[in-house]
């Protein structure tokens, strides 16, 4: 177990490593970062100081570590559009991306789950082909597409959400919220159906295809041969084993919530990152985008980490398979 571990750690390093340097080489080859940071009237002495005193003419090497050093840091640089540390920017827009794709990643679980079983266990009912039909929707409709009918529906016609922004949000601390105000839990209902409606779509298949393959197998027939019940042998032993890929494909949805949310948060101005990184890609901020890209690449090897953790837990076959390898080793 801890040389999985480490070997899956050392894999996500060397996976950061080459992401920083894609980050890093978007300071040197898009514009000149003295040309991003200086207006017209600065002289040519002044420029050069400026590069000898930002590093920018040591070697290659030297200055990818520096940058590497300091993005552990958290230390991403200035922006070029707010003239504010990259840092402060992220901590005033994380909490509204975090927030946003978690309540919709509990959602797409805690609905595309159970109607999953129930397609599974139902096939031929009147609901569950109602289930397949929308789940259908909810794949062929693309997600600004959803999140601009909600706006026409719930925001103009019925005026019963607000259409746009984050409401109104309490501060503990650096971290804001608007899960503790009435206006703040309105303005998330949308956005987070928005972005969850395709992953729970996906789950549901996912689960009822699953369900519907282990309910074939030979140990499930033996169960009932043995007159178990069709509830222990339903949600005791055929949906214990459809949750193993469920978790894989869910951890990896989960880093695709957070990296996508960029198309939700532009359709409802919601004051994340993913808002920020499409308002730096238009003022050609760098330092923002390239922050953005180390932090998304951070967040999906972190879920990918945990979800190899997880099925390694789950699955027994997999510590049997180390097992057998360690031997014959």
């Amino acid at each position: 177990m801890i040389a999985f571990i480490v070997r899956r750690l050392l894999q996500s390093i060397v996976v950061m490593l080459a992401v920083g340097l894609i980050a890093f080489s978007l300071f040197n080859f898009v514009g000149d970062p003295i040309n991003n940071m200086v207006g017209q009237d600065t002289s040519l002495e002044e420029r050069a100081a400026l590069r000898e005193r930002l590093g920018l003419n040591d070697p290659f090497v030297l200055q990818y570590g520096r940058y590497l050093l300091r993005a552990a840091q958290g230390d991403f640089g200035i922006s070029y559009r707010h003239r504010r540390p990259v840092k402060q920017l992220i901590a005033e827009r994380l909490p509204a991306t975090l927030e946003l794709s978690l309540v919709a990643a509990i959602l797409a679980l805690a609905v595309g789950v159970p109607m999953g079983v129930y397609t599974g266990l139902h096939r031929e009912g009147f609901v569950s082909k109602l289930f397949m039909t929308i789940s259908l929707i909810g794949i062929s409709l693309p997600t600004f597409l959803i999140g601009i009918l909600l706006i026409l529906v719930f925001g103009v016609m019925l005026q019963w959400l607000p259409t746009f922004g984050r409401g109104e949000v309490a501060a503990f601390g650096w971290w804001t919220t608007g899960f503790t105000t009435a206006s703040g839990l309105k303005a998330l209902i949308m956005p987070s159906i928005t972005l969850a409606l395709f992953q729970m779509t996906l789950i549901m298949r996912l689960v009822r295809s699953e369900m519907l393959e282990v309910l074939r197998t030979d140990y499930i027939k033996f169960a009932r041969a043995r007159g178990l019940t069709d509830r222990a042998i339903n949600f005791g032993h055929a949906l214990k084993n459809t949750l193993v890929p469920v978790i894989t494909i869910t951890g990896l949805q989960l880093g695709s919530i957070i990296a996508f949310a960029i198309i939700t948060e532009s359709v409802f101005q919601w004051p994340g990152m993913g808002l920020l990184f499409i308002q730096a890609i238009n003022e050609v901020d760098i330092p923002v985008m390239a922050s953005y890209l180390m932090m998304i690449s951070f967040f999906f090897v972190t879920i990918n980490l945990i979800v190899d953790l997880l099925y390694y837990a789950v699955d027994p076959r997999l510590r049997v398979d180390k097992l057998v390898a360690g031997g014959h080793g």
